[in-house]
C-alpha cells in the first residue's frame, strides 16, 4: 500500500510542477498577445495546481495504516479529495464563463498570432502529461489520480479551442474577433461536462456501488483453488483508496469442526490476497453445504 501511495505522490509532483510551469507561460502569453482564451485556459492551469495539492495530500493521508477509528483504514479521503478537485473545476469554468460573456459584449483588439506557437506547445506537453498520469492512475487503482489526470486532458481539450478561436480571429480578420471568445466559452461547457464523469465513478466508490462485477467472477473462480472449498455464495467487493476490500461466502463440507472451517477461511483470505495484490483484506464467511438448498437455488 505505502509503495503504490509513494509512486503516486510522485505522479502528482509531477503534476505540479507542470502545471505552475504552464500556468506561468499562459498568463504571460494570454496577457501580452490580447487573448482571453489563453487567459482562460491560464485560470484552469492554477486551479489545476491547487487541485493536484489536494490530492497530494489526500494520497499522503491514505497512507496511513488501519486504526482503532479506521478499521478499513484512511483510503475514503480519495473520493472525497476528488469532489474537492471537482469544485475547483466547477468555479474555474464559471469564472471562464463569466469573463467570455462580459467579453463578448466589449469590443477589443484580436489575439497576438505568436499565440498559437505557445499553445501548440502548452497542447502537445498537456495531453503527454494526460497519458502518463492516467496509465499510473489506472496502474495504483487511484481516483483522485484519474481526476487529476482528466485535468490535464480537460486543459489540453480547452487548449485546442483556444488555437481554433485565435485562428479565426486572425486569419478572418475584422469581425471575428469574438471567436477567442467563444473558444474560451466553449472550454467551460466542456470542463462542466468533464466534472460530472470525474465525480459519477468517486461518487459510486463511496457509495459503495456494485461495479465491480470483473473482480467478483474472479474471486469467486480463484477461490474453488483453495482445498476444502467447495463453493462460494454472495461475494461484495468494496474500493477503499487504491485497494479493494472483499466480502465473501465460502461453503464447505458441513462434517468439518469450527477448527478446520476456520484454517480453511484463512488459507481462503491468504492465497486471494497472494494472488491478487489489489486487494488489501478479505472476510470470509463459512457456510456448510446444502445439497437441498442448492437445487433451489439452481
Amino acid at each position: 500500500m505505502s509503495s503504490k501511495a509513494d509512486k503516486a505522490e510522485k505522479t502528482v509532483y509531477f503534476s505540479i510542477i507542470g502545471s505552475f510551469a504552464l500556468a506561468i507561460v499562459k498568463w504571460l502569453a494570454g496577457f501580452f498577445g490580447n487573448s482571453f482564451a489563453l487567459i482562460a485556459d491560464a485560470i484552469e492551469s492554477t486551479t489545476d495546481i491547487f487541485s493536484s495539492i489536494l490530492v497530494l495530500l489526500g494520497i499522503k493521508y491514505s497512507k496511513r495504516p488501519a486504526d482503532e477509528t479506521h478499521p478499513y483504514g484512511h483510503g475514503r479521503i480519495e473520493p472525497l479529495v476528488t469532489f474537492i478537485v471537482v469544485i475547483f473545476l466547477v468555479i474555474s469554468a464559471t469564472v471562464i464563463a463569466h469573463q467570455s460573456v462580459i467579453n463578448l459584449r466589449t469590443p477589443h483588439e484580436p489575439p497576438e498570432a505568436w499565440t498559437l506557437f505557445v499553445l501548440g506547445g502548452i497542447i502537445i506537453w498537456k495531453e503527454i502529461s494526460y497519458h502518463v498520469v492516467n496509465r499510473r492512475a489506472k496502474a495504483l487503482n487511484s481516483t483522485s489520480l484519474k481526476a487529476d489526470a482528466w485535468h490535464h486532458r480537460s486543459d489540453a481539450i480547452t487548449s485546442v479551442a483556444a488555437f481554433i478561436g485565435i485562428s479565426f480571429a486572425i486569419w478572418l480578420g475584422e469581425g471575428y474577433e469574438y471567436a477567442d471568445d467563444w473558444a474560451a466559452l466553449f472550454a467551460a461547457g466542456f470542463i462542466l461536462y468533464n466534472c460530472y464523469h470525474i465525480f459519477r465513478p468517486a461518487l459510486g466508490e463511496i457509495m459503495d456501488e456494485n461495479l465491480f462485477e470483473d473482480m467478483v467472477d474472479e474471486v469467486k473462480t480463484m477461490s474453488l483453488c483453495v482445498d476444502g472449498v467447495l463453493a462460494t455464495d454472495k461475494c461484495f467487493v468494496r474500493k477503499i483508496g487504491m485497494t479493494y476490500i472483499v466480502d465473501l461466502h465460502a461453503v464447505v463440507s458441513p462434517d468439518l469442526s469450527v477448527r478446520q472451517g476456520h484454517d480453511i477461511a484463512h488459507a481462503l483470505k491468504d492465497y486471494l490476497m497472494l494472488n491478487m495484490p489489489s486487494i488489501s483484506n478479505v472476510f470470509v464467511h463459512i457456510e456448510p453445504f446444502d445439497p437441498a438448498a442448492r437445487r433451489s437455488n439452481n
